[in-house]
């Protein structure tokens, strides 16, 4: 089979040049004939060039009667076509029929996609001023199909254009979008700016139509851009619909009528709904006579260079048959090589799919923590404020005893939810990093203070060894070293008994702006394995079985720490001695004020609350959950606030509407209208009076969704009392129900 490729190809090779030369040449009268033609069609370019419209109809005509006599399809083709042409532009539309009919039959026949895809663009416009819109959108595929292979953005342009027009006038705008877009790719190519404008013009009309509302408005912007210097009614009417439908959308009525007067006020002077032959209508035929000029120039150059292009043909061809040979001489290396491609392949979709299999199990895993947590927050703001409230009533010493280890129990709960969030939160990518004003110094020394109980359970002492040279008002995230600081105290401390945990914190660097800390939290307690070591830093680990049941814990800490620590782009790192002790390392890098803020004069932000003033407030509370219910109003009533309840937020509309109330505590998840819901529709009659979303959704991530419905503030269920209160004179105070 090879053999036999290679010798019929060289045959071919061989046998070309006599295949070429033996087709038909022409004869001296065709010679002579051919360049009268040539000649006949110069004529017709100076011609319309000089606006002599008939003499260049006359010669068009002389010309194709000279082609058709040596049956010279080309120049009949190109004849017939440029007189179509011309009538349509005199606006002779049943000679540009004619013209039109028969020059696409000889186009076809000729192989002249160029020429064609002009001829069908005549007949669409012809369809469409003869209200023929299926027939149109037939001959715009046709046309675009002739020059599927061809580079004619100009042609292109025009045929999606009207495409998109049929389609908007039909009313499948979305579709009309998509074909306006390929409308303008082609005008943007050919650096034709008119034809882009009148097509963003219509463009957005259909925009305003989907709704697509800014985008239409962005679009309308760039044509007026255009337009700003050069007058073009049929665009600027184009706009005037476009900004008619925007403003119907926004509710702006007036303005949408004023808009649409406009626009059939001029529609009905050109009677027209297809904007591009209303633009080529009112343009000057010389305009016209540029494109007819370079089709026959294009033609009679294509003409004169075929023997130029049969020597090209040759040569390819010869080149080809070169390229063959050594094709087939790597054959066996190529179908080896597919071979491996097929193997390489197969394994990569196996790769796939395991990744794939994986970002769902991930998926998974991050909704179900989140739908598990939420669920068990609601519960235990019952528990933490049952337990509250029960401290507060005076209970024997053995009911303290035992209210005391289940207030315990519920924060030890209540951390491991937190824990668990806030890992799916880090390994979610949702946590991002504040740059505030904080005191570093009292930062640390607040989570000594929390730790302190703790440590003193398991007979530790706490000792800090801080720089005396580290600036003590630094801009960082607070919450950030809190939350790393809680987690590798706390750690030490679980892990050592009757010893000691030392808290360091050194200065590395000092420069203009910022300052590098290093911090160290060592323990003299159980110590990790060098094994344990490599793994300690991964979610849900811990140094072994036997340390769980000792100490307990989930093992999510260091992962927190980790992650919180790639956040802050530092690294943690251990030295640890089984029996010994464990150290734990990092830096981190803050910026410093500015030299001109004196640190004295930095005011604690923290309001302190003034609990007289918050008696005899009136407040609403809606929440669907009756132990919730009866746990909040409690603890409101406890203080001397008065309160009145609302099982869910149809009820709470109705009351806020006749009643007065001096804030409102709002559960967010409730049957009917949620609190979302109904806050959003209480602003609508009372801007006013403070509404505080009272809620077990973590909300860190979604707080500009609270505000953008009318919240003041978010309580976090389950709470800390003091900040329950605070948050609640903080929201009385800023809108000056207290002073």
């Amino acid at each position: 089979m090879k053999s036999k490729l290679v010798c019929f190809l060289l045959v071919f090779l061989f046998a070309y040049p006599t295949i070429s030369t033996a087709q038909k040449k022409e004869t001296p009268e065709e010679t002579i004939t051919n360049n009268k033609i040539d000649s006949l069609l110069k004529r017709a370019v100076v011609a319309i060039a000089n606006l002599k419209y008939d003499e260049a109809i006359i010669v068009l005509n002389r010309s194709r009667e000279l082609a058709e006599h040596i049956d010279h399809k080309k120049r009949i083709a190109l004849t017939t076509g440029t007189l179509s042409k011309l009538y349509f532009q005199l606006k002779d539309y049943n000679n540009s029929q004619i013209e039109t009919t028969k020059a696409i039959t000889t186009q076809i026949n000729s192989n002249s996609p160029e020429l064609l895809a002009q001829s069908y663009l005549t007949q669409v416009k012809l369809d469409l001023l003869k209200e023929q819109p299926q027939n149109a959108f037939k001959h715009i595929e046709l046309g675009l199909s002739s020059l599927s292979n061809l580079q004619r953005p100009d042609l292109k342009a025009e045929l999606f254009f009207l495409k998109g027009d049929i389609l908007k006038n039909k009313g499948n705008n979305s579709e009309a979008i998509t074909v306006y877009n390929q409308a303008i790719n082609e005008a943007t190519i050919d650096n034709n700016n008119l034809i882009k404008a009148q097509i963003q013009a219509n463009k957005a009309i259909s925009l305003s139509i989907e709704n697509r509302l800014e985008e239409s408005e962005s679009t309308i912007q760039k044509v007026e851009a255009f337009i700003k210097d050069n007058k073009h009614p049929s665009i600027e009417n184009t706009i005037l619909l476009a900004k008619s439908n925007i403003a119907q959308s926004q509710k702006k009525y007036k303005e949408a009528n004023d808009y649409l007067v406009k626009y059939y006020k001029f529609k009905n002077t050109t009677g027209n709904n297809h904007s591009l032959i209303v633009t080529q209508k009112n343009n000057s035929l010389e305009k016209v006579t540029t494109s007819l000029n370079n089709d026959i120039k294009r033609e009679i150059d294509t003409a004169s260079s075929s023997q130029i292009i049969k020597f090209a043909i040759f040569l390819t061809a010869s080149l080809l048959i070169i390229l063959l040979l050594l094709v087939l001489s790597l054959y066996k290396n190529n179908k080896a090589r597919a071979k491996a491609n097929e193997l390489l392949q197969a394994k990569n979709v196996e790769l796939i799919v395991a990744r794939d299999n994986a970002e769902k199990a991930s998926n998974v895993k991050a909704q179900f923590l989140s739908t598990i947590t939420h669920e068990l927050r609601t519960p235990m703001y019952a528990v933490t404020g049952l337990t509250h409230l029960l401290l507060s009533e005076n209970p024997t010493e053995e009911q303290k005893k035992h209210l005391d280890s289940l207030k315990f129990s519920g924060e030890y709960l209540l951390s491991l939810i937190n824990n668990i969030l806030d890992l799916n939160k880090l390994e979610a990518n949702k946590v991002e990093v504040e740059q505030t004003e904080f005191n570093i110094k009292k930062r640390i020394d607040d989570v000594l203070v929390a730790l302190d109980k703790s440590a003193k359970d398991k007979g530790n002492k706490l000792n800090l060894e801080f720089d005396q040279e580290i600036p003590l008002h630094l801009i960082g995230d607070p919450l950030m070293i809190s939350q790393i600081l809680i987690n590798l105290i706390g750690n030490a401390i679980k892990f050592t008994r009757d010893g000691k945990v030392v808290i360091r914190v050194q200065k590395i660097s000092q420069g203009d702006d910022d300052i590098l800390l290093h911090f160290e939290i060592e323990d003299n307690g159980e110590g990790i394995s060098k094994k344990k070591q490599k793994t300690i830093f991964q979610s849900f680990t811990q140094g072994s079985v036997a340390i769980n049941r000792k100490f307990g814990g989930t093992g999510l800490g260091l992962s927190i720490v980790k992650n919180l620590l790639d956040l802050l782009n530092s690294k943690i790192s251990l030295e640890s001695i089984l029996g010994k002790g464990t150290t734990f390392k990092f830096d981190v890098r803050y910026k410093l004020l500015p030299k001109d803020i004196n640190e004295n004069n930095v005011e604690n932000p923290i309001q302190k609350i003034n609990y007289d003033a918050l008696k005899s407030k009136h407040i609403l509370v809606v929440e669907d959950n009756k132990i919730n219910q009866m746990i909040t109003r409690k603890i409101l009533e406890k203080n001397n606030i008065t309160c009145d309840t609302a099982n869910n937020g149809e009820i709470a509309i109705e009351k806020i509407r006749i009643e007065k109330f001096d804030l409102i505590l709002m559960d967010i998840h409730m049957p009917g209208i949620s609190g979302m819901e109904a806050t959003k529709l209480i602003r609508e009659f009372n801007t006013d009076i403070a509404i505080l979303a009272l809620t077990a959704v973590t909300i860190e991530e979604n707080l500009d969704e609270f505000y953008q419905v009318g919240f003041n503030d978010v309580i976090p269920k389950p709470y800390k009392v003091e900040e329950f209160f605070q948050k609640i004179y903080s929201g009385l105070k800023n809108t000056g129900i207290i002073e």
